[in-house]
């Protein structure tokens, strides 16, 4: 696992995976699958890898969150960056602070909080767990306005953050007042667009973003690696073309459930076996199952002939 502290060329040398993560039917941790899944992230090229939301970290208990953390770090390559989650609440994200300070991580993100909190407390939150754990943090800004931009500029020059993920949903990505209002005060060097393949290129090109995070990533590593260079080389056209690949499987997402449908369509895809979901979630109903499985099984197939073209 690479332990070595995050720069931005890190957060720009790979697309950014948040995979699911799978159970047994007992719900007990599958580290078989798991290592599958990984395997087949970074054998498509893939080197950065977040277990946060699709992974359901917010549900998951204390008592088996180490066995969770020491489980990915044995199955990571060396130079596989692993992120993993904490919180969202205060006195999780700090009891998980005391776990993660004595293993190797070099950083860890904060999952979004929706209620109770406030702009200084949840900055206060972000000191007090960077001092716990004794090294910057990630920040997931998933609504808009969770985090006022100059807070979050001084939370970068104090040294106590080294991204932020950006995830607020617009109907139009190319218009967002607070996405610009936050890039007037961070540098866009240090914020990921956290939304998958469908607004990376208007991130990219509109507004600077020079990586992003993906659940499809997960079916299907190769393609969303070529996009990903695609962009950095400014062959926008082609990474159009390569983006609408993923649409299918991303309007699954959007219309059903963006968290549950990435976990049952990796089993579908063929990928790994992911088993059920941790509570409080569920996986798709057998309809929904009908509707998903081709798409993901084509994005798969697809993501195989781009490798060997």
């Amino acid at each position: 696992m690479k332990t070595t502290p995050v720069t931005a060329q890190d957060l720009q040398r790979s697309v950014i995976a948040v995979p699911p993560l799978a159970r047994n039917a007992d719900l007990s941790l599958n580290e078989a699958a798991n290592k599958t899944l990984l395997g087949h992230l970074e054998a498509g090229g893939v080197r950065n890898v977040m277990y946060g939301g699709n992974a359901n970290f917010y549900n998951v208990g204390l008592s088996e969150y180490a066995r969770i953390v020491d489980m990915l770090a044995s199955l990571a390559g060396s130079d596989t960056w692993i992120l993993p989650s904490v919180g969202p609440d205060y006195g999780k994200m700090m009891d998980q602070a005391a776990i993660l300070r004595s293993r190797a991580f070099p950083t860890a993100m904060l999952l979004p909080m929706s209620f109770p909190y406030t702009d200084a407390g949840l900055a206060d939150g972000v000191r007090r767990f960077t001092d716990a754990l004794g090294k910057p943090a990630v920040v997931y800004i998933k609504s808009a306005d969770y985090l006022a931009p100059e807070t979050a500029a001084r939370l970068i020059e104090e040294g106590r953050l080294v991204a932020f993920k950006y995830a607020v949903v617009r109907d139009n990505p190319s218009e967002d007042a607070y996405l610009s209002a936050l890039l007037q005060a961070v540098d866009s060097r240090w914020v990921v667009s956290g939304i998958g393949e469908r607004p990376a290129i208007v991130h990219y090109r509109e507004f600077g973003l020079k990586s992003f995070t993906s659940g499809s990533v997960c079916v299907a590593p190769r393609g969303s690696m070529r996009l990903l260079h695609l962009l950095h080389e400014g062959r926008f056209d082609e990474a159009e073309a390569v983006r609408e690949q993923y649409m299918g499987l991303e309007d699954c997402r959007d219309g059903i459930s963006p968290i549950r449908v990435l976990h049952d369509a990796v089993t579908l895809s063929g990928v790994a076996d992911m088993g059920p979901m941790l509570p409080l979630l569920t996986g798709i109903s057998s309809t929904e199952r009908e509707r998903v499985a081709p798409v993901a099984r084509a994005l798969a197939a697809w993501d195989r002939e781009t490798a060997t073209a």
